[in-house]
């Protein structure tokens, strides 16, 4: 039975007191030590000011503050005699259990909330068995709990910040589909299976999907989406029959695989040609059995989300992942992107593989990396290479990557191309690293991935796939082309012959079959030459290193002004305001001092900025106007994710032609 202090209405609680005006009658929450029986005015007072006023609502009943001796406190020991206290508690409705403070007992009613334990064995109209909140991304539903965003206290999270990273990711997969079918793929960690659920619901039969998840509520959870979303669920090799999920008659071949166990034993046991590791954290402890048996020219993605530590806000707790010294500078985003491909490369290579960098993104919740693997000896020890320590001068923030070799060199100041160690007193250059010294971007990858999310109608992630592909280009052009991914200049990236159906069979790289000598020493030479056309590493802040008292140009003008002295240029996601060019530091501060101006007060004239000696005194300086106009297109800029798809039938060639600037912010910034 309920007890006496949980009621509907304060009618039912003085109905229980039994109100007299003529007789005295004592609180049936009170024992008669606290408060004595008086008469039905003063009585009703005491209830409803007393009692029902602190009371804790759930589900149309009130738990009233009990005083009778049902919760014991502490004795208190006065001389040689004990005194037993007795405290004001709340009854729970739900678990009969005793709380003392009402902001407690608020919290408890929380929890069982959270849990989806709402229903009472008081209550004779039982609540819903759960509170369940359908959520909808993609076309695709998903039941979470209350607290689906808080990791703790869930044990089914779900992030709706994190689309973009979900999209980005199933454009890798989509990509990946079109080279062979059927893929084997493998969400390491479901929790609500958001991400396989959109891998098969949209890619269907192209892929095999695999959902993982240690915990059982969360497994059970997954098999509820996926019967959600008319799926059939195989779990543990017995295919569940769910003729009344898909209901109205309609027939899904889509079958989803849900398995509950590690994600490094799953990963031990099966082979994938795609795996995405998501945990809550670090990724670090399953990177040797992704790589240990992912099969060759397979994509293996993962989402960091312990930023803490990469953006070096817990140095200590990057040095104890990762193996890495990092302190705090103006390119943290990169730095921390190559902290994480660094690791993956080392992890590859102790499993006898190679990376091939396609996608290094690092926004505000998470560092997303997508990797080829290449199997063999030689593309691991070609990638092992790849990682290097950078040296770091921490009073101009100029930076570069150390020279191959072992021999230690004498002064290590001479690698910096600034010469601040000789005009600043003590040391004033750090080693950062072990860092990936390679690029972070698949120029052809990055097109096929804009064309599968034109291709899907993904809106948010074409903008930030457009800035990619001009960032890894290094190009500001207005006018770009994306082509197909049946195009025969993008078949082959990076030494790796791509199966396209437009590729010739000697061409071709069979699924699980390693490639010829031929290929490979023509691989060999291929990224020989292309190493030249990689993108700069890092890049600088124009605020950062502008002048004070002095108006910057415009970021549009200022990466035109560069590009016309000779250099590479381009916008980067990881920085709205970040210039990537392979111009040294002390010629970027020099050109945006010649085209800075000064701040006018009081109605003084305008005049051209007195030049250094190294600046040619012949070159106009730009006015400030045009601020607003300038303003307006850029903001159009970003706002354009407009594209023309013609199509041709004969040829079966897609061609897309951008006639807007590449956008610079992405969805998330």
């Amino acid at each position: 039975e309920k007890h006496i202090s949980i009621q509907r209405q304060l009618a039912e609680l003085e109905k229980l007191a039994g109100l007299s005006e003529d007789e005295k009658k004592p609180c049936p929450l009170c024992p008669e030590e606290k408060f004595k029986a008086c008469y039905g005015h003063k009585l009703h007072r005491h209830l409803q000011n007393l009692h029902w006023k602190i009371s804790v609502e759930f589900e149309g009943y009130r738990m009233c503050i009990c005083h009778l001796p049902c919760r014991l406190v502490k004795p208190n020991l006065v001389g040689d005699q004990t005194f037993s206290k007795m405290g004001a508690h709340y009854h729970c409705i739900i678990c009969s259990a005793t709380i003392a403070r009402r902001t407690d007992m608020i919290g408890h009613i929380n929890r069982h909330v959270n849990k989806g334990e709402t229903e009472s064995r008081f209550i004779t109209a039982p609540a819903p068995k759960s509170s369940y909140q359908v959520l909808k991304e993609s076309d695709t539903d998903v039941q979470v709990l209350p607290n689906y965003s808080t990791p703790q206290k869930t044990d089914s999270y779900f992030n709706p910040k994190m689309k973009l990273n979900r999209q980005l990711i199933f454009c890798a997969l989509a990509v990946l589909a079109e080279e062979r079918k059927p893929i084997e793929c493998l969400d390491a960690f479901g929790a609500t299976g958001i991400m396989g659920l959109q891998w098969a619901k949209h890619l269907r039969s192209s892929v095999k999907v695999t959902i993982n998840d240690c915990n059982e509520n969360s497994v059970t959870m997954i098999q509820e989406n996926c019967h959600l979303n008319k799926m059939k669920v195989k779990l543990n090799t017995k295919e569940e029959n769910n003729d009344e999920a898909l209901g109205g008659g309609e027939q899904n071949t889509d079958t989803i695989e849900v398995t509950k166990m590690d994600a490094n034993v799953i990963m031990h046991m099966r082979s994938f040609d795609f795996i995405h590791l998501d945990p809550f954290g670090t990724s670090v402890n399953y990177l040797d059995s992704a790589f240990r048996n992912v099969r060759n020219l397979g994509i293996v993605s993962l989402t960091s989300t312990d930023i803490s530590s990469l953006y070096a806000k817990a140095q200590h707790v990057a040095l104890r992942h990762y193996g890495c010294n990092i302190v705090r500078t103006e390119y943290y985003r990169e730095l921390a992107a190559r902290i994480v491909i660094a690791a993956v490369a080392r992890a590859a290579a102790r499993c006898n593989k190679g990376i091939e960098v396609l996608l290094a993104v690092a926004l505000e919740h998470f560092v997303l990396v997508v990797v080829r693997v290449l199997r063999g000896p030689s593309p691991a020890d070609d990638s092992a290479k790849k990682v290097r320590y950078l040296i770091h001068c921490q009073w101009c923030e100029e930076r570069i990557f150390q020279k191959e070799g072992n021999m230690v060199e004498e002064n290590p100041y001479q690698q910096l191309p600034c010469d601040c160690h000789g005009s600043m007193p003590g040391k004033t250059a750090v080693v950062l690293g072990p860092l990936w010294s390679g690029a972070l971007f698949n120029t052809g990858f990055l097109r096929r991935m804009l064309f599968e999310a034109v291709q899907y109608g993904l809106d948010e992630t074409q903008p930030l796939l457009k800035t990619l592909v001009c960032e890894a280009e290094c190009t500001t052009l207005k006018n770009f082309s994306t082509h197909g991914p049946y195009d025969e200049n993008k078949q082959e990236e990076c030494g790796v012959y791509i199966k396209t159906p437009d590729t010739s069979a000697e061409s071709c790289v069979l699924h699980g079959k390693r490639k010829n000598n031929e290929v490979v020493r023509n691989a060999a030479k291929r990224q020989k030459s292309d190493n030249s056309a990689e993108h700069p590493a890092f890049y600088y802040n124009i605020h950062r290193h502008s002048i004070k008292g002095m108006n910057m140009p415009k970021l549009n003008k200022f990466l035109n002004y560069l590009s016309e002295a000779g250099y590479r240029v381009s916008r980067t996601h990881f920085d709205p305001m970040g210039v990537r060019t392979n111009a040294p530091l002390a010629q970027f501060k020099t050109i945006l001092a010649k085209y800075s101006t000064p701040t006018y007060t009081g109605g003084q004239a305008e005049g051209p900025l007195h030049l250094t000696e190294d600046v040619h005194m012949g070159d106009q300086v730009p006015a400030a106007a045009d601020t607003k106009s300038e303003d307006a297109e850029f903001l159009e800029d970003n706002k354009s994710g407009d594209a023309e798809f013609l199509e041709d039938n004969k040829s079966g060639d897609t061609a897309t032609m951008f006639t807007n600037d590449c956008p610079i912010h992405c969805a998330a910034d």
